[in-house]
């Protein structure tokens, strides 16, 4: 176990970076921050950070120097960066598994292979390969890569809208994924350690809004059965691709009660982030524990919870009414620190607890989520 006052090392310096920092250095660690941004979410609070490019050699050679421990913020991040500072300290995720969740294609080949069910698909690299995919249809292309938040998706109805939607990404290499007619969006925020330890967080229901999360309720509005099937279905997938570190499985609840696979994010979750305020140990502080190599958190659900993501949309007119989230009681308030509102960007969250009023977690998250924004 690599003891308090060591330095670890994140690559990434944005929301999740930033409560990865709060997180280990709660626990006594120094933190050291790669990110090109020098005002990242993270700058603040890291007690490092290196402002240089994610495939600056340099930059890693001096964070590999600095740190007996690294961790990733999001998935993007170069795979050969990993590589070379797996070689000089310990490293999690690997960095076989964050090339693997960067693609689409490989993703998805992954999780068929360890018997998880998924939307049926079909990869397209070229345009001949759109020929026959009417059965596909209505569907969703996928750019293979960097897509996230609803980017790099495209919804399509018919063949004429399918070539259009695949001329638009320039020729790069797509998957092609069936509609399926959904009764929820689940997702499952799972840790796992080098020996093999497994901690499964509350399955959590999740609303998006034009491809970015809106909110979600822990634990999922769901039978207890089905909960602990999600619950069972990430920890199979971390075990059998010997995944260490912390994973979040994002999951289509079909009609007939089926689960099926949607995405996997090899890093903590914007739908994770109820386990800040609702759980014993949250998803952050379990990404420090497998980082340092330490015994899983308890992930008991203290109370039920309801997250609301605040986008750059909620200060259109303005700062936010604050007064309405700090004057209640069972409502915690989380920013970023981010300089800049732009519509889509997140911004910060809150979480409503349930405190036996009469009003449930969400139907207080929606209140405010509806009063929070300034009249024009």
């Amino acid at each position: 176990m690599i003891n308090p006052g060591s330095w670890l090392g994140v690559l990434g310096g944005g929301q999740l970076g930033r409560m990865f920092a709060a997180a280990a250095q709660t626990y006594g660690y120094r933190v050291a921050v790669l990110d090109p941004d020098p005002n990242c979410p993270t700058a603040s609070l890291a007690d490092e950070h290196i402002v240089a490019a994610y495939d600056d050699e340099e930059a890693w050679a001096k964070l590999a120097a600095r740190c007996v421990a690294v961790t990733t913020e999001f998935e993007n991040v170069p795979a050969k960066a990993l590589e070379y500072l797996a070689r000089r300290c310990s490293v999690a995720p690997k960095a076989e598994h964050v090339a693997s969740f960067q693609d689409r294609i490989r993703e998805k080949t992954l999780l068929v292979s360890v018997g998880a069910e998924v939307a049926p698909y079909k990869v397209v690299r070229l345009a001949a390969d759109l020929d026959g995919c009417e059965q596909l249809l209505p569907g969703i292309l996928k750019s293979s890569r960097s897509g996230y938040d609803g980017k790099g998706q495209v919804r399509v109805k018919t063949s004429t809208e399918l070539k259009e939607a695949f001329a638009s990404f320039n020729g790069g290499a797509c998957v092609l994924e069936k509609m399926m007619s959904l009764k929820a969006e689940l997702s499952v925020v799972v840790a796992r350690r080098k020996g093999g330890e497994i901690a499964s967080y509350p399955t959590s229901e999740n609303h998006h809004e034009a491809g970015i999360l809106d909110f979600s309720v822990a634990p999922a509005r769901i039978s207890e059965e089905l909960s602990a099937k999600a619950q069972a279905l990430a920890q199979h997938i971390v075990m059998k691709l010997d995944y260490v570190g912390v994973l979040c499985v994002e999951l289509f609840l079909l009609e007939g009660d089926a689960l099926i696979v949607n995405e996997i994010a090899p890093r903590p979750h914007n739908s994770g982030h109820y386990t800040i305020d609702a759980c014993t140990t949250s998803q952050f502080e379990q990404q420090l524990r497998v980082l340092i190599d330490a015994p899983l958190g308890d992930t008991h659900l203290i109370e039920s919870a309801a997250m609301v993501n605040l986008l750059g949309d909620v200060w259109a007119n303005g700062e936010p009414d604050w007064a309405l989230v700090l004057g209640t009681a069972n409502a915690k308030l989380h920013l970023y620190g981010k300089r800049e509102a732009r519509p889509g960007r997140k911004m910060g969250h809150f979480t409503c607890l349930s405190d036996n009023r009469r009003e449930a977690p969400l139907e207080l998250a929606l209140r405010l989520k509806r009063e929070l924004p300034k009249k024009a």
